[in-house]
């Protein structure tokens, strides 16, 4: 599958700069008390987005942009698995810190959360789906690391894990990370429709990548009986 980002240094340091932003603010929305904190990651994430779109259109990194529009439509749909997991699976919480959430259980600034690492994943990788589902799991495991000390979202239920983070999680978000890719290099100057389907085929392969890795990590007794 040939590459479907540009090798270049074009725009970089604005690009960076954004991420330099989300962390600054990220930082100051996670220091305020609920319920400003809920509400200022919201405006964060979206800002964060919004920013992203807006430098690489200036910067003239049209495929820096595809990438960042199709992982938006991503992130929008990644609050299914979520969902599912949190309400259904019982494997995911998410504390209630402010702002407007969906069902009660998910924060809507998860709909925009997802952006952040899959764009670092893909774009460090080129777009190559193998390199992304690698570093996906390596930008992924330190999101889960961190995410219960920052109140953002914690693993419940009874799942193996490593540093508090669950097992299972990691394998389907490498998935996650190969699904995007693949999925971008076929949405790339297709129709929106298009590439709306292509995302909810990524969430929905995600979904069942968790699924099944809690499955076989978890609940399976990989015993023979006669």
């Amino acid at each position: 599958m040939p590459t479907t980002l540009r090798s270049s240094r074009q725009g970089l340091v604005p690009v960076l700069g954004v991420h330099a932003a989300l962390l600054v603010g990220g930082g100051v929305a996670l220091a305020l008390e609920a319920p400003a904190q809920g509400w200022g990651v919201l405006v964060v994430v979206v800002a964060y987005v919004a920013g992203l779109l807006a430098v690489c259109r200036a910067t003239g990194r049209d495929d820096l942009l595809a990438l960042a529009g199709f992982l938006a439509l991503v992130s929008v749909f990644q609050v299914l698995p979520d969902w599912v997991l949190a309400d259904f699976v019982g494997t995911l919480r998410f504390p209630n810190t402010g702002g407007p959430r969906v069902d009660d259980v998910i924060p809507v600034a998860m709909a925009a959360m997802w952006v952040a690492p899959l764009f670092a994943a893909v774009a460090l990788a080129g777009g190559r789906p193998g390199p992304a589902a690698a570093l996906s799991a390596l930008v992924f495991f330190g999101a889960e690391l961190l995410a219960p000390a920052l109140g953002l979202w914690e693993p419940t239920g009874d799942t193996r894990r490593v540093l508090g983070v669950a097992v299972y999680v990691v394998p389907a978000e490498a998935a996650l990370g190969w699904a995007a890719a693949t999925a971008f290099a076929r949405a790339r100057g297709a129709s929106l429709s298009t590439r709306a389907g292509l995302a909810l085929a990524v969430s929905t392969f995600y979904l069942g990548a968790l699924v099944l890795s809690h499955f076989l990590i978890d609940v399976a007794g990989w015993r023979l009986t006669a």
